[in-house]
């Protein structure tokens, strides 16, 4: 799946000399210090946060960006090829974002905090990527066990960018005492893997990160103001102790972070990963070698096509696998089918979120999609075909039409008379009064429910088709 927006000629010419003038205030002096710690030795990539850094942040502290929830941030990911450095050989390279704990505590109880953020929050991502915005990027994709996680592919010759969202905020972590409570700050961490020689992008060559904290909508804009006015109430000495705050923040480099690995090996394996689509949670397994349905069968071959009351915990497992409801395996890992079919629908809505919610329990009792209009036909028959009529009443098909559409009607109509579609030229509504009136999508569109008809065809000489009149 590609996601690559064109750019004007303009755009790749002056692309270099535009980043190098947006950055140089503070990109020489970070140069310059991992310079310094490194030897000669630079990194041959550099991620750009396009959020302000705040002021009030300690020189020898590491600096400190407040974003807004829910807000699309820009990540600019440069290759120093741009800067005369490279040695990436490979045609692309794998970028994972996260959002992780800064604090070591919290990072202990990682899993169990994002457990309960997803119970307080069904059906809702902690990271998502804004794929309208992103430029230059493949395959974006997202699991849906990891919340705080997303990975994509990218061009590293080329100028790329990927606007990612937090819907989280910093004070959903903290315990609730008497209000105003600060928020925990996060980590926004990258880390750049290449292709190895099997294929699976495993090799290592970077990673970077920066401390971050998310307000709600505005609350970052409000903050940022308020640490201005705070250090500009200071004398000039005190003020030569903080920071000096920048337009975009500069991600520093890091160790990788521990399971990254695990994860970029579970991606390229051939386990399926989950793929974005224009759904933020609507996610499908993908395979080079199968369809989404043959591979279901693949994994879960005992699988039973409906849930049933005497469905063991595991098979419960092993349906909503199938019917891809996976995010939710984890709440429901010990219900059996009987628990699960208790549920009500405003339940399934209150844990699942409206959409998954419905679709789950639909799809746990069976129903099928319901057509939008029933109208029932009688053959008009000739005298070479006499009519049956089984009790003295005639015989009458039903029609069922999924779209209040002519086109609709002319293919079930088709279907009953056994001739094509394309054959039928026109479809008339003989009223009362004996005129015939040509049947439109808007005509189809006011036909009452389960409405009755005489259905008669008669042949076009010239067109070698059929006209079709409703009485």
């Amino acid at each position: 799946m590609l996601f690559c927006h064109s750019q004007p000629e303009s755009y790749h010419q002056h692309s270099a000399s535009y980043i190098r003038e947006a950055l140089a205030p503070f990109l020489k002096n970070e140069e310059a210090r991992l310079m310094a710690e490194h030897g000669s030795k630079r990194s041959p990539f550099q991620y750009i946060l396009c959020a302000a850094t705040s002021p009030a942040v300690k020189q020898q502290e590491e600096s400190l960006t407040y974003l807004n929830q829910g807000q699309s941030y820009e990540i600019r990911m440069l290759n120093r090829k741009l800067v005369e450095y490279t040695d990436i050989s490979s045609k692309y390279v794998k970028s994972i974002v996260r959002v992780v704990f800064h604090d070591r505590r919290l990072q202990y109880m990682e899993h169990q905090q994002l457990e309960g953020w997803r119970w307080n929050r069904p059906g809702d991502r902690i990271l998502d990527i804004d794929i309208p915005l992103s430029v230059g990027i493949l395959e974006p994709r997202s699991h849906p066990l990891h919340l705080n996680t997303i990975e994509f592919l990218w061009d590293p010759v080329k100028n790329s960018s990927v606007f990612i969202q937090v819907n989280c905020i910093s004070t959903e972590f903290t315990p609730r005492k008497h209000g105003g409570e600060k928020g925990v700050p996060f980590r926004i961490q990258l880390d750049t893997f290449t292709i190895n020689e099997h294929g699976e992008y495993v090799e290592h060559v970077h990673s970077s990160g920066c401390q971050v904290k998310v307000f709600k909508p505005k609350g970052a804009d409000r903050k940022l103001k308020t640490d201005r006015e705070k250090i500009d109430k200071k004398v000039s000495q005190d003020r030569e102790k903080y920071q000096l705050p920048h337009d975009n923040t500069v991600l520093k480099e890091c160790s990788p972070w521990p399971d990254a690995l695990n994860l970029t090996s579970h991606s390229s394996s051939s386990t399926p990963s989950p793929v974005y689509h224009s759904s933020p949670t609507s996610c499908s397994f993908t395979d080079g070698s199968c369809s989404p349905n043959q591979q279901g069968e693949l994994l879960l071959p005992g699988c039973c096509d409906h849930l049933l009351p005497s469905s063991s915990p595991q098979d419960t497992q092993q349906w909503l696998h199938r019917y891809r409801f996976s995010p939710f395996s984890r709440l429901f890992y010990s219900f059996s089918g009987a628990d699960l079919l208790r549920m009500s629908r405003e339940d399934l809505i209150q844990i699942c979120g409206p959409a998954d919610g419905i679709r789950l329990f639909n799809t746990m009792k069976g129903r099928s999609i319901q057509p939008r209009l029933t109208i029932y036909v009688c053959q008009q028959h000739t005298r070479h075909q006499p009519a049956i009529k089984p009790g003295g009443g005639d015989i009458y098909h039903a029609l069922y039409l999924e779209e209040l559409t002519l086109l609709d009607l002319s293919e079930k109509i088709a279907l009953l008379c056994s001739i094509a579609p394309q054959q039928i030229t026109h479809i008339y509504r003989e009223k009362p009064s004996g005129i015939h009136v040509l049947v439109s999508d808007e005509m189809v569109q006011i036909f009452r429910e389960e409405t009755s008809f005489i259905l008669s065809i008669i042949r076009d000489e010239n067109t070698d088709g059929y006209h079709v009149v409703l009485k």
